[in-house]
Order: C-alpha cells, then sequence, then structure tokens
C-alpha cells in the first residue's frame, strides 16, 4: 500500500509507568517495526561533504507521547479497526520473553484481550492519528 506522507502522522505512545530502560525499549522496538511496514517513512541515504554515506531517516517527525497502559489498549484497538492505519503494538507479553521463538509459543496461547501494551506505533491519516492522541502529553 502506499502512503501519502504530506498528510500523514506517526506517533509512538508508551506506557508512562514502565521504568526508564522498559519504555525506550518499548518505543524503539516499535519504531524499528513501522520503518519495516511503512518503508515510504525512510528518506533516501544521503552524503556528508567528503562522500561518507548516511542511512536515510523518517521523512516525517515521529513523536513519542506517554499514556496509561488501559488508553493504550483503547488506541490499540481502534487503530486496528481502521484500514488506513498501520498499527504496530509491543505488548508486555514480547517485552518479557527472551527469544522470538518464546514469543511465538506464548503468543500462540494468548487471547487478544489478554494482552497488556508497553506500546503502540500508528502511522495513518494525521486527522485520524490526532484524534486519538492530540491529548496526550510528550515523553520527557
Amino acid at each position: 500500500m502506499s502512503h501519502d506522507i504530506k498528510n500523514s502522522k506517526c506517533v509512538i505512545v508508551v506506557n508512562g509507568e514502565l521504568p526508564l530502560g522498559l519504555t525506550v525499549n518499548a518505543a524503539s522496538v516499535v519504531s524499528l517495526t513501522l520503518g519495516r511496514g511503512v518503508p515510504e517513512l525512510i528518506g533516501e541515504d544521503v552524503k556528508d561533504a567528503e562522500g561518507g554515506v548516511h542511512l536515510g531517516i523518517t521523512l516525517i517527525p515521529v513523536p513519542i507521547l506517554r499514556s496509561t497502559a488501559e488508553r493504550i489498549a483503547e488506541i490499540h484497538q481502534l487503530a486496528t479497526a481502521d484500514p488506513e492505519v498501520t498499527v504496530v503494538g509491543f505488548s508486555d507479553l514480547a517485552q518479557s520473553c527472551r527469544t522470538y521463538e518464546e514469543y511465538i509459543e506464548r503468543m500462540t496461547g494468548t487471547q487478544p484481550a489478554e494482552l497488556t501494551y508497553s506500546s503502540v506505533g500508528l502511522f495513518g491519516p494525521r486527522k485520524q492519528l490526532n484524534k486519538w492522541t492530540g491529548s496526550l502529553a510528550l515523553l520527557r
């Protein structure tokens, strides 16, 4: 699917009650997955004055917002119901796994309603994302 970057927004919402290390981890995992899921978010590689190559970075800002686990779950549910929004949920279950194989195994036995989210990443129409996240504070 091709995305209209100019009229889109990308945000990451993290559980503000997590310790700093888990907060940073939750934001970084969601960020990496958003970059994979929406490659148009990333600009082309650039060269510096000496010809050194610097990998492309995001074309639009990606604010990191904070909220409660309950609100993140609500946002996740609303966003997954919208076909225009790319959603990356990072659950406490995923964050607690030591390997990807453990994550796969544990997820296959977990009902969606049982998941608590450490973070959620969203990419989609600016208007819609503002509706869901516009009142949330920046992570500081």
